[in-house]
């Protein structure tokens, strides 16, 4: 048989108006505002099929509400309160469980929202509100390395001593040597921005050779002396240290010095004896971060080889200085300002647990 036609709801006196004023206020919850839709095409005469379609219902959602709304009226159609406590989460358990991680078998290294949310039996939403409360991240990670110099807190005092007060008439420069700088080609073409569509490159790229910058950072003025050289020895470091030397040759020389072998080659504690103007301040071991040339090789990276093109070795030094001589036009002091109390303890290992049991 056909189905018949159903007649249109007959809307309660004054129902109406109280519908399409919550069908439009934007405070309504959803589930609530598709109800009072399904009410009010029922009353226009549409049929069930028709209005199934249109809200995203099922026939049998549609002839539910219907039906709801015959029997209660207007409040039939709000969500009721359901009887009992409402639910809480156990904080303690979502972090400790956070904080254990999966189990072997799970296959993974940290929990996500909705993998920990199925394992405790609540929403990830639930999960991802206590993880904001108590500050867990376990999808983040950091990389830090301790150093293991045993002369680490002299040399820390002296290095943050001498940008903190550096002596009268002096210059203090920080050397350092940038080595295996690549000279990346690209397959194909960097895309180049446009509004609305950020710049894009291809992760494939040809290395044909590599070079080495050495520079010396002026902390007072910010300005830099670079020499691109071919390779890192202690050949091309002593000619760079007695370029730096022939720069400033009425002054004494403080210079910041990381650990590697060539800094302390016996030619170069040669020269450096028959140049007493000149005093060599090291930083700790795995502690280069206390030079202040870092800050400008990372400028440096971020703004003229991250997204370079270079196919001979001469295009990239090339460009190495013409990146130097930029930066020195618009040079400023570098300022350091942590004193040593606040260093050391960024250098060496905790002695205490952060969590307390």
């Amino acid at each position: 048989m056909p189905n018949r036609p159903v007649p249109a709801l007959v809307l309660h006196h004054g129902d109406r108006e109280v519908l399409e004023k919550t069908v439009r206020s934007a405070s309504v919850p959803a589930g609530t505002a598709n109800r009072v839709r399904i009410v009010l095409l029922a009353a226009d005469g549409l049929p069930n099929a028709a209005i199934s379609a249109t809200v995203g219902v099922t026939v049998n959602t549609v002839r539910a509400w219907r039906a709801r709304y015959e029997t209660y009226g207007v409040v039939g159609l709000v969500d009721r309160a359901r009887p009992g406590r409402p639910r809480s989460v156990d904080r303690a358990a979502v972090v400790a469980a956070t904080l254990a991680g999966p189990p072997k078998s799970h296959g993974t290294t940290h929990w996500t929202t909705r993998a920990l949310g199925r394992r405790l039996g609540v929403s990830n939403a639930e999960v991802a509100a206590v993880w904001a409360e108590y500050g867990v991240q376990p999808w983040r990670r950091g990389t830090f390395r301790f150093s293991t110099d045993p002369q680490l807190e002299a040399k820390a005092v002296d290095v943050v001593g001498l940008y903190l007060d550096p002596p009268a008439d002096a210059v203090v420069l920080c050397v350092v040597d940038e080595s295996q700088i690549q000279v990346l080609d690209r397959i194909q073409p960097l895309l180049p921005t446009h509004p609305g569509q950020i710049g894009r490159g291809t992760l494939d790229y040809v290395c044909h050779s590599t070079t080495c910058l050495f520079a010396a950072l002026d902390t007072a003025t910010g300005q830099v002396l670079g020499a691109p050289k071919p390779r890192r020895s202690t050949r091309e470091f002593l000619a760079f240290c007695k370029q730096v030397a022939r720069a400033c040759p009425d002054q004494d020389l403080h210079l910041v010095m990381d650990n590697y072998a060539t800094n302390k080659h016996e030619d170069v504690q040669a020269w450096l004896a028959a140049n007493p103007r000149i005093h060599v301040h090291f930083t700790p071991t795995h502690a280069s971060w206390l030079n202040m040339v870092e800050v400008f090789f990372g400028l440096m990276q971020r703004r003229a080889l991250d997204r370079g093109v270079f196919r001979p070795v001469a295009d990239l030094n090339t460009a190495l200085r013409r990146f130097v001589n930029h930066h020195d036009k618009d040079a400023h002091s570098f300022v350091w300002t942590k004193t040593t109390a606040q260093v050391l303890p960024e250098t060496k290992p905790s002695t205490t647990s952060p969590m307390r049991h």
